[in-house]
């Protein structure tokens, strides 16, 4: 078994298997027709029940063989331009070839001892982000109160650390007085991370939206006051830039100032809207995001990258303290102070950088060399291009959207979302056109020929196009368009002939 290990005995042998593997992938790329097979569960289940986890094959191609049955002939291609749906975003060669390199490699990033040079490009792609944002330069030699962060898993795990961190600030023990301000079209991990955080489930005050979906300021001022009124603690308002349903970004000098005046830790999450940050075009949105106390990036969205991407940044670095804890095999807490010299002073040239004292993970891993490499190759430029091309796209579909009477399209898109509902001319009751609606998804998705998502508006069932591949055509929303109102028109034609039988 040891034949299996990758070492230098052994590089032959993964090189051969790696490139039969790549080779498969971009055969399949290559003649994928749509973004899914249609295969349902019960089709799919019985062929990877029948793989006996036992009976180990024992070669790698007739692994990649039985891989084709169970994954990769049915799995959803993003990477096709009528894949519509999350926000799944097609991906950049030069990720995926740093992806191939940190998996073989396998650094992991807790400790300097376990990563070297790639906790320092962790650190500098760090720096890259926070001076993209205008938080001021990080992981300077005696850089107090200067910006950090650290990458995670994900735009949830960034906020779970963003409102730890929001929590410890507020400096109290009395966890039932602290609320959360967000507004109603945020991601869910705000509630999520209270729950997890045991701030209780009225912690969350969701402030409404305006008729754009963006968090109307003025109500949350009334509810800050309200908050302080009542004897609570404003512990964090969280604004979206870039919410999943529409896009939509909230007013953020706006609240950064209502922040500042109840003292709450202002965090935004951009793990959407993020791609803005390497726009030539479009980074005015942004502005006044460098007030924020932390920001959330999701790189796996709008920069282009393989899942897992993501970071957490800072103001001030030093509040990652709350996140922080020394244990004796990995990071004991002689390494983040340095070595004391005769004199008993420690000297910041010896200090050990643990990337693990700032992250809420251990083991993790070297995820920053994908944005690297994609950085040194591309160039944010080239990242910022693709993103602007989906946010143009977008505005032509709503165009496209605006002038069709079969549809009803919510808000002109702020980045690359659109939200619209089918309206059927002869049918007024709107729960039958919710049905009609939800049948159109699940029959197109069932077809394969293309795949998009759905949400409630205001209790009403819509469906969405989230553009992140700057390869989707409008000649390619337009068919789609078409597709949905031939399923939707079958829908009600068969539900009025059952009724009239």
């Amino acid at each position: 078994m040891r034949s299996h290990l990758l070492n230098d005995a052994t590089a032959e042998s993964y090189r051969r298997s790696v490139t039969e593997g790549v080779e498969r992938v971009a055969r399949k790329l290559a003649t994928t027709r749509r973004p899914f097979t249609g295969v349902t569960p019960a089709a799919l289940a019985p062929t990877v029940a029948a793989v006996d986890l036992d009976k180990p094959l024992g070669d790698s191609s007739a692994a990649l063989d039985e891989l084709e049955s169970v994954y990769l002939r049915d799995a959803v291609y993003f990477h096709h331009p009528r894949y519509l749906g999350h926000l799944n975003c097609p991906v950049v060669i030069p990720a995926v070839l740093g992806e191939a390199v940190l998996s073989a490699v396998n650094s992991s990033l807790d400790t300097w001892d376990q990563s070297a040079g790639g906790t320092l490009i962790e650190r500098k792609l760090i720096d890259w982000t926070n001076g993209r944002i205008g938080f001021e330069a990080t992981n300077a030699p005696s850089a107090d109160g200067s910006a950090d962060g650290v990458f995670t898993s994900g735009g949830s795990q960034s906020n779970l650390q963003a409102l730890l961190l929001a929590r410890e600030e507020a400096k109290t023990s009395d966890l039932s007085k602290l609320r959360v301000f967000t507004s109603d079209c945020s991601h869910f991990s705000v509630q999520k991370s209270a729950g997890l955080l045991g701030l209780g489930p009225d912690a969350v005050i969701s402030i409404p939206v305006d008729r754009t979906r963006r968090m109307q300021s003025v109500v949350l001022a009334a509810e800050l006051e309200a908050c302080r009124a009542e004897g609570l603690t404003p512990m964090a308002i969280v604004a979206t830039a870039g919410t999943t349903d529409f896009g939509s970004i909230d007013p953020l000098h706006e609240i950064a100032a209502l922040a500042d005046e109840y003292g709450a830790w202002m965090h935004v999450d951009a793990a959407y809207g993020c791609g803005l940050l390497a726009s030539r075009t479009r980074r005015h949105l942004l502005d006044g995001i460098e007030r924020a106390d932390s920001v959330t990036v999701d790189f796996h969205k709008s920069f282009f990258q393989p899942v897992s991407s993501s970071a957490l940044l800072v103001r001030d670095g030093a509040t990652l303290r709350h996140a922080t804890y020394h244990a004796d095999y990995l990071n004991p807490l002689p390494q983040a102070l340095g070595s004391a010299r005769a004199g008993g002073t420690p000297t910041v040239a010896e200090q050990i950088p643990n990337q693990v004292d700032k992250s809420l993970q251990t083991t993790r891993r070297f995820d920053a060399l994908k944005l690297w490499m994609t950085l040194r190759v591309m160039g944010a430029d080239g990242v910022g291009e693709l993103f602007d091309e989906v946010c143009d796209l977008a505005a032509a579909g709503f165009e496209l959207l605006a002038a069709d009477p079969r549809y009803d399209v919510v808000v002109q898109p702020q980045l690359s979302t659109l939200v619209y509902r089918y309206i059927p001319e002869a049918v007024t009751s709107p729960a039958e056109i919710d049905r009609a609606n939800l049948y159109a998804r699940k029959a197109l998705f069932a077809s394969g020929e293309a795949v998009v998502a759905g949400t409630k508006v205001d209790g009403r069932q819509y469906l969405k196009f989230t553009l992140l591949n700057p390869e989707t055509t409008v000649p390619d929303i337009a068919a789609v368009l078409d597709l949905i109102a031939g399923h939707a028109e079958q829908y009600l034609g068969e539900t009025l002939v059952h009724a009239a039988s």
